[in-house]
C-alpha cells in the first residue's frame, strides 16, 4: 500500500529505495515514542502539483521537534523544496506526505536531541471509506496538557488514538470523539471536530487538541461565507439534537457525520454548512474558483 521496489524516499540526505531503508532498533523513537512527523497533502492543479499548506506543516513539525528537544538541521524552505522532488522522483501529484523526525540510536530517559529525517509519499486517497461516519464517545480521554504537549504531533501521543478507534471499532462505530479531562468534547482520533447548531459552528477551543491545518482552513472559509464559528467547550450530550457536524484533518480532509452514540442530526448532511464547505474545500486545495455563500445564521 506504502510503497513497491521502485518507491523513492529521502532518508537523512540521501535518496534511497523504500525497500533499502534501514533503521536502528535503539532508538528513543522505536521504545518510548520520542518521535515528531506531519500529515501533509498534495493535488493535482491546473498549475501543477500544489502542497497544501506546505509552509504551516512544516513550521508544525519545527515547533514539535522543539517540543521535544530534538535538532533538526533542515529550514522549512529546505523541506518544502526536498517534498516536491519526493513527489517528483515518485510521480505523484495527489499524495499524502510523511514526514517523520526521530533519534539516534540512544536509549534511557535523557532528551536525546541528535536525529533522522526521513520523507515518504503515496498515494492515499481517502482515509475511511464512503459515507457518513458513526461516532462514538469514547471511554478514553486526550492526554492531560501538563503530562505532555497536547499542540506538538508527536509519535507517541497516538497510542491514545490507537485505543480509542480500537475500542469503537468493536462497538461497531467508524470512529471515536474523545473528551478532556473535564468531560469537554475534545476531539476524534486523529481530526478535529466541528458541530452545527442554531444556525452556528462550534469547535472546541485550542488548549486540549492539535489545532488542526484543516480546521483552519474551515474557519477562514466560514467568515467568507458569513458563518460564525464559536470555539468554546461543550460537553457530548450536547451534540445530541444539533444540526450537523463534521470532522476536518489532513488525511481526512472534511468528513460528514451521520450520528454520534447513535444520535443521528436534524438536517441531511446535503443541507448543512459542512456540505457546502467541503465542496469549496476540494475546488480550493485544486486551486479552482470559489463562490463563496454569503449566509447569515438563523
Amino acid at each position: 500500500m506504502y510503497y513497491d521496489n521502485n518507491t523513492v524516499t529521502y532518508y537523512d540526505g540521501e535518496w534511497q529505495f523504500a525497500k533499502d531503508c534501514k533503521a536502528g532498533l535503539y532508538q528513543q523513537s522505536f521504545h518510548y515514542g520520542n518521535g515528531v512527523f506531519e500529515g501533509i497533502r498534495a493535488y493535482a492543479t491546473d498549475h501543477g502539483t500544489k502542497i497544501l499548506r506546505a509552509k504551516e506543516h512544516y513550521q508544525r513539525l519545527l515547533y514539535s521537534a522543539k517540543t521535544m528537544h530534538l535538532d533538526v538541521d533542515y529550514s522549512v524552505d529546505e523541506l518544502i523544496e526536498l517534498t516536491y522532488q519526493l513527489l517528483k522522483k515518485n510521480n505523484l501529484q495527489d499524495a499524502y506526505i510523511r514526514p517523520l523526525i526521530f533519534t539516534h540510536e540512544k536509549l534511557g530517559l535523557q532528551a536525546e536531541n541528535k536525529t533522522h529525517l526521513f520523507l515518504c509519499a503515496w498515494d492515499w486517497s481517502q482515509y475511511f471509506d464512503e459515507g457518513q461516519l458513526s461516532m462514538k464517545v469514547s471511554p478514553y480521554c486526550r492526554p492531560d496538557p501538563k503530562s505532555c504537549h497536547v499542540d506538538a504531533k508527536v509519535s507517541g501521543h497516538y497510542v491514545n488514538s490507537i485505543l480509542a478507534m480500537k475500542d469503537a471499532h468493536a462497538d461497531g462505530f467508524d470512529d471515536a470523539l474523545l473528551v478532556d479531562q473535564k468531560g469537554y468534547i475534545a476531539e476524534a482520533s486523529g481530526a478535529n471536530f466541528f458541530m452545527q447548531k442554531d444556525g452556528k459552528l462550534y469547535t472546541p477551543p485550542k488548549g486540549n487538541i492539535l489545532p488542526g491545518i484543516t480546521r483552519s482552513i474551515v474557519m477562514e472559509l466560514a467568515k467568507a461565507n458569513d458563518i460564525e464559528v464559536i470555539e468554546q467547550h461543550f460537553k457530548p450530550e450536547e451534540i445530541f439534537g444539533a444540526e450537523g457536524a463534521f470532522l476536518t484533518g489532513t488525511a481526512v480532509e472534511i468528513k460528514a457525520i451521520g450520528d454520534v452514540d447513535k444520535h443521528p442530526f436534524s438536517l441531511s448532511w446535503e443541507d448543512t454548512f459542512g456540505a457546502m464547505l467541503q465542496q469549496q474545500f476540494h475546488k480550493i486545495v485544486r486551486e479552482q474558483k470559489v463562490n463563496h455563500k454569503k449566509t447569515k445564521a438563523a
